[in-house]
């Protein structure tokens, strides 16, 4: 693997947050992409069965919606469908659940559950407690599979930007109730986030970022992966995703990673489970064999 010497200690202020606005690839407006989000998550919840509001915790934000193919058995077989567990970005301070069933309908066409999770967002939450609240929504839903109609020992977990750093913290194997890991267009390394507007809200000390930060941890065990990112990002976000790569492929790591050509930050994510793509086909595969 080739991979990108970290640059971002030698970016000076206006840099680094050039660097990690993934909008400043695109003019700067991402609202029509957060509008399809919504969308085509309205029309997902209008043609599929799905469970609303289910609570993996006592907070408010602490829910998620399930969806679940058709299947014989109301309880878990060895016949029963895998889940992809979704966490969406927003940098840690926006989007929810909501604006996340966009990839249901592909889901269940291909006989995979679905679930789309909420996470208390900053600045009511730090990111150590996100964190938590993701690992226990992965918890609550490996504990429940059997009365919600999915294979607890075949859950992947998926996130898009700030959601993939959730979701490799949930990932690590230390914590894990994973089979696998789909991460798209992340961030790994929080650091070079400290000093930039995007961590007003956050409030991210360096050793809070070093600490809550997936490369910085053991990954010796992490489940296979797929780590992607857009061709139109910027080169800390590749950078980002790359280094990540190459970590996971010391620690003895099964990961696939790739760029997707023509997509953004934004519309990477929208081809999560689209068997017509190529991040799409690299997710069914990795379900096939959780």
């Amino acid at each position: 693997m080739s991979v990108m010497r970290s640059t971002w200690c030698s970016l000076d202020a206006g840099s680094r947050e050039r660097e990690y606005s993934p909008s400043s690839c695109i003019g700067g407006d991402y609202q029509s992409y957060i509008r399809a989000y919504a969308e085509r998550s309205r029309e997902a919840r209008s043609k599929n069965p799905v469970r609303c509001d289910l609570r993996y915790g006592v907070h408010a934000a602490q829910c998620l919606d399930l969806f679940v193919p058709p299947h014989p058995s109301a309880g878990a077989t060895p016949g029963s469908p895998p889940l992809l567990v979704f966490i969406h970005g927003g940098y840690w301070q926006e989007l929810s659940k909501e604006d996340s069933a966009f990839p249901a309908t592909d889901c269940v066409r291909q006989g995979i559950a679905y679930a789309a999770i909420d996470y208390t967002l900053a600045p009511h939450a730090t990111l150590a407690q996100m964190v938590v609240e993701c690992r226990e929504a992965l918890s609550w839903l490996h504990g429940n599979a059997a009365s919600l109609g999915f294979d607890a020992e075949r859950i992947v977990v998926a996130g898009s930007s700030a959601g993939a750093h959730l979701a490799a913290m949930a990932a690590l194997p230390a914590t894990r109730r994973v089979r696998g890991a789909v991460l798209v267009s992340g961030i790994y390394e929080l650091e070079p986030l400290v000093g930039t507007s995007i961590n007003e809200a956050v409030g991210l000390s360096i050793a809070g970022a070093r600490e809550a930060s997936p490369a910085l941890q053991a990954l010796e065990g992490f489940p296979p992966s797929i780590v992607c990112w857009g061709e139109v990002e910027t080169r800390e976000f590749k950078r980002q995703s790359l280094d990540f790569a190459a970590r996971l492929e010391r620690a003895g790591s099964a990961c696939r990673f790739f760029e997707v050509p023509q997509r953004n930050h934004f519309d990477v994510i929208l081809d999560l489970a689209d068997p017509g793509t190529v991040l799409g086909r690299a997710v069914a595969a990795l379900m096939r064999t959780a």
